[in-house]
Order: C-alpha cells, then sequence, then structure tokens
C-alpha cells in the first residue's frame, strides 16, 4: 500500500521547474540543429530519446526509499571507478580523449554517473561521522581518497573539466559538514602553493585555453576563436534578442559546439537578456528548491544528500556559463538539461529523482 504522505510531499514545483527547463532546451536545440532552411532531425530525436529514458530513470530514483543509497553507497561508488578504469582501458577516444564507453545499445560517458555517486559516497561518510567543531585534516583522509582517485582517473582521459568540477563539488560538501579553521586554513595554504605544480603538469592545449581565457585576441583563428564568437553572439543579442532562428552567429555556423557546450549562446543571441534571465531564473529556482529540500530532510544523510546534488547542478551552470561568457576557460562542461548529450541529461535528471525522493520522504525519522 502506498503511503499517501509520499504523494503529499511529492515536489510538484522542483518537477515542473526541470520539465520548464528542459523545453528552453528543446527550443534552443531546435533553433542550434536548424540551418539552410532544414533541421538536422537525427541529433534532435536522439536526445528527445534521452530525455525519455531519463524520465524513466527519474522515476525509479524517487520510487525507492533513498535510505538504499546509504546502504549500497560505497558499492556503487566502486562500481562508477571501476567504469573509469574500463574507460581508460577500453574506452571510445573522440578528439583524443578517451571519454566513452561502449555498453553495447548505448556509449555513456562514465564521468558524469560519477558525480551522484561520489556525492552518495560522502553523504554517507559524512552522515556516519559528523565531528561537532569541523573535521580536521586527519579525519578527512578517507574522504579526500574518495575525491583524489576519481579526479585523477577522469584527469588522465583528459578531461580537466570534468575532474575540476568533481573536485568543486567534493570541496563543497567538505565545507558543508565544517572543516576546523586551522585546518581549513592550512588546506588552503597547500592548494595555493601547489597552483604552479598544477600549471607545469598540464598539457600543452590546457595552457593554452587558459593562456586563451587572458586574452583570446592572441590566437583570433585558433585557441581564440571559440570564445570570440561567443562573446560576439552573445552580445548581439541585446535586450530582446533577434528573435528564434534569426541569430547570425548561430545559423551561419561561427560557433562551434554551439548545440553542446556552446548552446547558451545561441539562446542568448536569439533570445537577449531577457531569455538568457529566464532560463538563469528558472536553474536558480531550481537550486533553491534543491537547498530547500536539504534543508528540510529529517536525517543527516538526506541534508547531505540534497546538497550535494544540488551543487552538481549549481557548478555546472555556473562553469558553462562563465565559460560561455570568456570568464573561466573552455572545458566542455554541458549545460544541465538544455545541452545536447544523452549522458549528462539522464544523470541529471536521475540527480532530480533523488531531490524529489528525499522531498517525498522528509517525514520519516530515521534511527
Amino acid at each position: 500500500m502506498i503511503d499517501r504522505r509520499l504523494i503529499q510531499n511529492f515536489d510538484w514545483v522542483l518537477l515542473l521547474l526541470t520539465a520548464a527547463i528542459i523545453a528552453v532546451g528543446l527550443v534552443t536545440l531546435y533553433s542550434a540543429l536548424s540551418y539552410g532552411g532544414k533541421v538536422h532531425a537525427g541529433i534532435l530525436t536522439r536526445q528527445l530519446y534521452w530525455y525519455g529514458l531519463g524520465v524513466l530513470v527519474m522515476i525509479l530514483a524517487f520510487s525507492l526509499d533513498y535510505q538504499w543509497l546509504e546502504r549500497f553507497a560505497y558499492p556503487a561508488y566502486v562500481f562508477g571507478i571501476v567504469l573509469l578504469v574500463a574507460v581508460l582501458l577500453q574506452g571510445k577516444t573522440v578528439s583524443g580523449s578517451k571519454r566513452w564507453l561502449d555498453l553495447g545499445l548505448v556509449v555513456a560517458q562514465p564521468s558524469e554517473l560519477m558525480k551522484p555517486l561520489l556525492v552518495i559516497g560522502l553523504a554517507r561518510f559524512f552522515a556516519r561521522q559528523e565531528k561537532r567543531g569541523g573535521y580536521r585534516l586527519r579525519e578527512l583522509g578517507l574522504p579526500a581518497i574518495m575525491v583524489i582517485v576519481p579526479v585523477v582517473l577522469v584527469a588522465m582521459e583528459p578531461d580537466l573539466g570534468t575532474s575540476a568540477l568533481l573536485l568543486a563539488i567534493s570541496v563543497s560538501m567538505i565545507l558543508f559538514v565544517g572543516v576546523n579553521l586551522n585546518s581549513l586554513l592550512l588546506l588552503a595554504g597547500i592548494s595555493l602553493s601547489s597552483l604552479p605544480l598544477f600549471w607545469f603538469l598540464m598539457k600543452g592545449y590546457q595552457r593554452q585555453r587558459v593562456l586563451t581565457l587572458l586574452d583570446p585576441g592572441r590566437d583570433p583563428l585558433g585557441a581564440g576563436y571559440h570564445i570570440i564568437q561567443s562573446k560576439i553572439a552573445v552580445g548581439s543579442g541585446q535586450f530582446w534578442g533577434k528573435g528564434f532562428l534569426k541569430g547570425t552567429q548561430s545559423q551561419l555556423r561561427f560557433i562551434p559546439e554551439h548545440h553542446t557546450d556552446f548552446i547558451f549562446t545561441v539562446l542568448a543571441e536569439e533570445w537577449g537578456f531577457v531569455g538568457s534571465l529566464l532560463l538563469l531564473a528558472l536553474f536558480l529556482c531550481l537550486l533553491l528548491r534543491g537547498l530547500n529540500v536539504a534543508r528540510r530532510s529529517r536525517d543527516q544523510f538526506g541534508v547531505l544528500l540534497g546538497f550535494g546534488i544540488t551543487a552538481i547542478i549549481f557548478w555546472h551552470v555556473a562553469v558553462n556559463i562563465a565559460m560561455v561568457l570568456g570568464m573561466l576557460p573552455v572545458v566542455g562542461i554541458p549545460l544541465p538539461l538544455v545541452s545536447y548529450g544523452g549522458s549528462s541529461a539522464v544523470v541529471t535528471m536521475a540527480s532530480v529523482g533523488i531531490l524529489l525522493n528525499v522531498a517525498m520522504r522528509k517525514f520519516v525519522f530515521q534511527k
């Protein structure tokens, strides 16, 4: 028998916000795939397929009590690590990077799945190991290992953007649970002093992206081309935009990857400041709703899970928008539920399903 409280506490607002962002994404993707009077229907159809699969995964994610996630958090984390290792060994190479794994029916990107699996694993650890007064560095040994392993494996693909995102999500959770002030200052000092080392460990093209961020004009037809064209597109939209299917930069194919990582430029050019603000407002409401789910959870695991999932969405949006506007290097981070991409869409919708799961069961007191 279904508990009525599950239905009463279902967060319809969160679901509607997700649906609204998907709708904006589909309209923008349609425009991005339209040129010369024709639509690249194949890509659009595949994205609809991924959204359909995402709905099924979302339903599964909120149907099972999220306490099951706590029980199997560590095995699920290990499963994610195994997939990352499999990518390095037998992954599909595209543009010099091994990021995709051919699973027969689908080609998946395990690094996307690793984000919620890492959040679940960290939530399990911190929920069981609460420390008053904040954690000291020696008490963060296990979570540090849990973070470093996937970060290094993803960086080896190489995918510096996703590895940095995994690190940002993890640091957000660690700061949320609290770190001893002295330990925090020491950790900050170590991190800052390590920056020169990271610079020398970076590959040539990665250094080029950082230098291009500082001065896009140094190579306007090469490394700086993406960001220069992106800024032109966003700026040319002005306040109201040029209108649906009337964006010259996107329609004339001046913007590379305009249906994936740079899809925000298509929206900004066609719908201007108003349309961009509307999408950002939808994301803001989604994030606030996610934080509210975490705040109202009755157990520590639910609180950490809700916060961690919200952090995943926040960092994706923040990094993608900053990248498009030339505030961060081009690192290949998709805009959640808007950019074309199967793994990203399905994992994001599964993450929303987890938030719905926590919201539905906020009345349950855990032992």
